[in-house]
């Protein structure tokens, strides 16, 4: 087999447009966290560049709620009716997420705040690659949300607030969990013996009553509409 030698020199060819970055941004770059000489590799093929080619533009829907307010079956809903109007989604769904990406993590306080740091920088990838990313997870923290809000340009992270009362959530108790929680086998159960801190000024709020409920069709037309509205749904 004869193996061929492949020149790096390819990097620096000017076709590839990679813009110039100045030594200064270099070095703030090579001190990202606890890691050294790490340097931001700009790529022929821009976030525009892809949403010009969806024909739409990335972003993250970030639902946030309690346990039982439908957040996964609102994910779901609209990332169908997206679908369906020839849009592309991902749904980082909480529990699902806890299969792979982060199964090394428990629900302790300080895991639980990694868990929402790293969906929030895989959402953050998902809407740079012109990807509508919907994450749909408890995240029962103002500061871990907006934590992930800071990571996207202003008005890409869009947060969808399912208000739906303790004791309607509870009635439902799909997984039993608040079952548990009441009987004390379950400790730090947000809702219960944890608090949640609703959003102070997320863009969208879905709210839910005893005897009004919306379906989750209703309520993910109501997003969509948002995104029309914005220009998410064009590039």
């Amino acid at each position: 087999m004869q193996l061929v030698s492949v020149r790096a020199s390819f990097i620096m060819d000017p076709m590839w447009d990679c813009a110039s970055i100045s030594g200064r941004d270099l070095h703030q770059m090579s001190t990202i966290g606890n890691s050294t000489n790490i340097t931001w590799h700009k790529s022929s093929v821009e976030k525009h560049d892809r949403q010009e080619l969806l024909q739409q533009k990335g972003c993250v829907i970030w639902i946030t709620g309690l346990s039982g307010s439908g957040k996964s079956t609102l994910a779901c809903a609209l990332s169908h009716g997206l679908h369906s109007r020839g849009k592309l989604t991902y749904v980082l769904d909480g529990d699902n997420v806890r299969h792979g990406l982060n199964s090394d993590l428990s629900f302790k306080s300080e895991d639980r705040t990694e868990n929402i740091r790293r969906i929030g920088e895989v959402a953050k990838l998902f809407a740079d690659a012109g990807i509508i990313c919907i994450a749909s997870l408890i995240s029962p923290y103002r500061k871990e949300r907006d934590a992930c809000r800071a990571l996207l340009p202003e008005g890409d992270f869009i947060e969808v607030y399912l208000d739906v009362p303790l004791q309607v959530c509870e009635s439902r108790d799909p997984k039993g969990l608040y079952k548990l929680a009441r009987a004390g086998k379950i400790k730090g159960f947000t809702g219960i013996d944890d608090p949640y801190e609703p959003p102070s000024n997320c863009e969208i709020v879905l709210k839910q009553k005893a005897k009004d409920i919306v379906s989750p069709c209703e309520m993910a037309q109501t997003v969509i509409s948002y995104l029309e509205a914005k220009g998410y749904l064009q590039a």
